[in-house]
């Protein structure tokens, strides 16, 4: 990256279909984003009728395919003035919390964190009962409460902005701050 490059967006998919066609909206508005996505959000994406290869032909994509996830490295690069993960699994989100970094999404939220730069994380499991899309349609979740636990954690995380509704991610966004 060069000096006078403005920093992009990072913004990563994990395996949930909560408000995916919602948040994929936002990811294709925006011409400042790369997205990052885990191993179980390629196969949700093709399980939600998403075409991967159409998506990478428009957007930079980094996807989880290595052990060592070299696109960290765009994070001490100074790259990113954000990092975006939405939607946010549970298991992802217990993750975060655990200090657990063995996905891109988790590693790249952990560096993220290491070189200061602001995360806004739309977790999927926020209530006690709640209505979501699935691969079918519209089913309703009763998150456990270990995952209510684990997003109110997340939520005194330093550098984290938790969002716990599609209405909070839009705001975040627009009010630039983390």
């Amino acid at each position: 990256m060069h000096p006078t490059d403005t920093p992009r967006l990072a913004w990563a998919l994990t395996g949930s279909g909560h408000y995916l066609r919602e948040c994929l909206e936002l990811v294709e508005a925006r011409a400042d984003v790369d997205l990052f996505l885990s191993r179980a959000a390629a196969e949700v994406l093709a399980m939600y009728g998403f075409d991967l290869k159409r998506l990478r032909e428009r957007i930079t994509c980094y996807r989880d395919t290595t052990a060592s996830a070299p696109p960290v490295a765009r994070f001490y690069q100074g790259c990113y003035s954000r990092l975006v993960v939405a939607p946010t699994t549970s298991n992802t989100v217990a993750k975060m919390v655990c200090g657990i970094s063995d996905t891109l999404v988790t590693n790249i939220y952990a560096q993220a964190g290491k070189c200061r730069v602001p995360s806004i994380i739309f977790a999927c499991d926020t209530a006690p009962a709640m209505e979501t899309e699935a691969p079918g349609g519209q089913v309703m979740v009763y998150p456990r409460t270990i995952d209510l636990e684990n997003v109110e954690r997340l939520r005194g995380f330093a550098f984290t902005r938790v969002v716990d509704s599609f209405a909070a991610l839009v705001a975040a966004l627009a009010d630039g701050e983390p």
